[in-house]
């Protein structure tokens, strides 16, 4: 499928920003993928707590997200928790864990419970061979039913993935597949240490696109080192060549105190500040003049996708998985370091493969730490993943009042042109997408400067 397929949408220019005020709004700052944010969890949330939140779950379907932390190599960029082995039979032994603890949550669940979306991440999930892929698909559908028109995803590395696996996956009903690039440009992929061709990626979409997979997703990040606007362009001008469904455009988040692969990066080759934000203005002018529609404030997809018909409506709505249109759903989460929102709580799993196997041989949940939402944490969240999402927020009266003194900090906002804030709601403009994580920081009431390890919010 070639971009020429993508409707023409209004290409609405970012407006420019002083760069003095840049310098100001480039701040560490959650991604707001939840919130409360995971450095407020606490260990005091254990398994007992996390078995009282599956038995609350609502009788609703689940989403579920499976986690397999295997890759071959370890880019230098990577902010996922992976293991790197080439030991197929490590991953074997891993699924047998990744089977039990399903069990494990279903009887916490109770009732038998019926699945509308399925996410398979990584690390790489196509580290598993065919016969391991139809293991976990057999795991899943023995303890959960799968609604006919789920919404099944998949990560893979095109330069691993073979054309075998996706027959196999797709045979079984997944439909959606999503791609790492990151960059395609020579200089880029050697400072990261990820190599993948145009050419590999195009065989893969290609394959695909014969198979039957309905949606094709890129991923893509900016602020790497090396990068520059004539490198970026080419990129960006070779991913709409190529014509995926959806992109996703990430900044990227260097944490060298946390990620020690990072330390290997060259850092005086990485761009910062109004360098990196140009990169973003790059990606947004070229997709959005090529016809994909902005999603949120990272995504892009085509003008017919359902992300596309959801944000329209005011209806995106956003979780560990990305953006989706099934607000508020019930996620659990199986395998390391995988994260739960399950009966109004957060649970995240332990991260190391020792301990996930401990537990589990124990008949325990594998849980690491946890948080038990209150109404207030409920209130906020809903009104930061609506100016994530959907960019605007109604203002009620109620709404108003409760929430004067934020309302009060965003005028220097508004002055800048990050948003508009009217009688009767809240605007975030389309150059206030870039600084969306500023904005939702103002309705943090956990957030203190200075502390958490977060990214950078330019």
């Amino acid at each position: 499928m070639s971009v020429a397929a993508v409707a023409p949408a209004a290409f609405v220019p970012l407006a420019p920003l002083d760069e003095a005020r840049v310098r100001q709004l480039d701040m560490p700052g959650p991604r707001y993928t939840s919130y409360p944010t995971v450095p407020v969890w606490t260990p005091n949330f254990g398994a007992e707590a996390h078995a009282r939140a599956l038995a609350n779950a609502g009788k609703t379907p689940l989403s579920l997200y499976v986690h397999i932390p295997f890759c071959e190599r370890l880019c230098s960029y990577c902010g996922c928790n992976v293991v790197v082995s080439h030991d197929r039979g490590r991953a074997g032994r891993y699924l047998e864990l990744v089977k039990r603890e399903l069990e494990l949550v279903a009887q916490h669940l109770g009732s038998p419970r019926t699945l509308t979306r399925i996410h398979l991440g990584g690390g790489t999930p196509t580290f598993l061979d065919e016969s391991q892929l139809e293991q976990l698909w057999s795991a899943i559908t023995a303890v959960f039913s799968v609604e006919r028109d789920a919404e099944l995803a998949i990560e893979i590395d095109p330069v691993v993935t073979r054309r075998e696996q996706l027959a196999l996956l797709h045979g079984l009903g997944w439909n959606r597949l999503s791609m790492g690039v990151q960059d395609f440009d020579p200089r880029v992929q050697d400072a990261v240490q990820r190599f993948q061709s145009v050419a590999d990626t195009r065989a893969m979409v290609d394959c695909a696109r014969a198979l039957g997979w309905g949606s094709v997703n890129f991923d893509l990040i900016y602020g790497l080192p090396r990068q520059t606007p004539e490198s970026w362009r080419r990129t960006i001008d070779q991913v709409i060549e190529l014509g995926p469904d959806r992109i996703a455009a990430f900044s990227f988040a260097y944490l060298p105190a946390l990620r020690k692969q990072q330390r290997r990066l060259p850092q005086a080759d990485l761009p910062l500040g109004a360098a990196k934000l140009e990169l973003f203005r790059i990606a947004y002018q070229r997709l959005t003049e090529a016809g994909y529609v902005p999603i949120g404030m990272d995504h892009f997809a085509r003008p017919d996708d359902e992300l596309a018909r959801a944000q329209a409506a005011g209806t995106l709505w956003r979780d560990f998985q990305g953006y989706t249109t099934r607000r508020d759903a019930d996620t659990v989460a199986v395998g390391v370091t995988g994260i739960s929102r399950v009966g109004g709580a957060f649970a995240q799993n332990v991260k190391s493969l020792t301990d996930y196997r401990v537990a589990i041989e124990l008949g325990q949940l594998p849980t690491e730490r946890g948080h038990v939402l209150s109404a207030d944490d409920r209130e906020r969240g809903d009104v930061i993943t609506e100016l994530m999402c959907n960019f605007a927020l109604e203002l009620t009266p109620e709404r108003r009042a409760r929430f004067a003194p934020e309302l009060a900090r965003l005028e220097q906002h508004a002055a800048d042109g990050l948003c508009e804030i009217g009688a009767y709601r809240l605007e975030v403009t389309p150059l206030g997408r870039m600084f969306v994580r500023n904005l939702a920081m103002v309705f943090d009431a956990y957030l203190e400067p200075g502390k958490g390890a977060f990214s950078r919010t330019v």
